[in-house]
Parts: structure tokens; C-alpha cells; sequence
């Protein structure tokens, strides 16, 4: 038997539209793609830092294995993403330095997580909002719980955040929005 100490509990954060844009339009062209990779893939700051384009598969998917929990995983590259992902190639044709990376810096280098989290925290800060009130990794939660909403289905969720049980996905949803639900009548 263990002693109950002061047990941790998860964030329970979930950043509306306009918290996420407020930080969005005052962040660097990086930022700003990394924001995006990280929301629409739902994926950790640390793996879509290692986004590279030999990650982007003939047959259009961005495939990669998470590098917390090693789960392969395969994103189609539609809609949005798409967008984002042609955006990035197109301002990386103007860099003398060539990096596969997907995130890189002005010069055209891959960026350390200690830089983007730096660039995230001053956008943050000239945007007015408090730092525990939106971190890097809230963007993780914020896409599943986006995806369950959406699709009506946590499952989808499950699939994109790469988690083994739905049990971890309700966590990130859950805990974020609370549980949605109908009125009796």
C-alpha cells in the first residue's frame, strides 16, 4: 500500500476559436504553421516538429509514428491541411537552405522545440492571454475534442489522437467541454 498524496490531475483547458486567433494573428509565419499542424492533426508539439515531407506518401496521407507511444499513424492530406501543408511548400521554395522539415524557421531551417515554444509563448503573451490559459499542448485536446464534436463520434477522435482506448480519449474530451448533452425534452 501507498500513501495518498496530492494526486495530479490532467489540464482541463479547452481554447475557444477566438483565444486560438488572438495568438494566431499575432504569431510568427512558424508559429502559425506548427498552430496548424498541431491542431488539425491533433498530433504533440514534439511530433510535428518532426514532420518532414518524406512523410508525405504518393497516395496523399502524412504518415508517421507518433514518439511518445510509437503508434504509425496516417492523416489524409485534404482539405485544410492540404492548405497548410501547400503553404509551407511554397514559402520554403524562397529559402537558400533546404530542410525536409515541415516547420522551419525564416532561413529555412527545422526549429528545436525550446524555439517554438519560445515564439508560442511571446505570441501568447503580446496577445494578452495568460499562460496557463493556453499552452502548445492544449491544441492536442482541443482537436479531439473538435473531431468528437463535429463527427458526433469520439472514435474519430480516438483514431486521429492515436490512443489504444477510448477510456484516454474521454479524458481529453470530457474533461475539456464536459459532457454534451440533450435537454429531457
Amino acid at each position: 500500500m501507498g500513501v495518498k498524496m496530492n494526486r495530479e490531475t490532467g489540464r482541463d483547458i479547452y481554447v475557444e476559436d477566438e483565444v486560438f486567433a488572438a495568438v494566431y494573428e499575432v504569431a510568427d509565419t512558424a508559429t502559425r504553421d506548427a498552430m496548424d499542424l498541431m491542431y488539425l492533426t491533433g498530433q504533440r508539439p514534439q511530433d510535428v516538429l518532426k514532420f518532414d515531407e518524406r512523410h508525405l506518401s504518393a497516395a496523399g496521407d502524412l504518415e508517421f509514428q507518433q514518439g511518445k507511444t510509437k503508434i504509425k499513424l496516417r492523416i489524409a492530406v485534404v482539405g485544410e491541411l492540404a492548405r497548410v501543408i501547400e503553404r509551407i511548400h511554397q514559402r520554403k521554395r524562397a529559402y537558400k537552405v533546404v530542410s525536409t522539415a515541415l516547420i522551419v524557421d525564416e532561413r529555412g531551417r527545422s526549429m528545436t522545440l525550446d524555439t517554438l515554444q519560445r515564439r508560442f509563448r511571446h505570441a501568447r503573451r503580446a496577445a494578452g492571454v495568460a499562460d496557463d490559459a493556453f499552452q502548445m499542448r492544449d491544441l492536442r485536446a482541443k482537436a479531439g475534442t473538435d473531431k468528437t464534436d463535429t463527427t458526433g463520434d469520439i472514435r474519430q477522435a480516438q483514431k486521429q489522437l492515436g490512443h489504444t482506448s477510448v477510456t484516454m480519449t474521454e479524458h481529453y474530451v470530457r474533461n475539456r467541454r464536459g459532457t454534451k448533452v440533450k435537454p429531457t425534452k
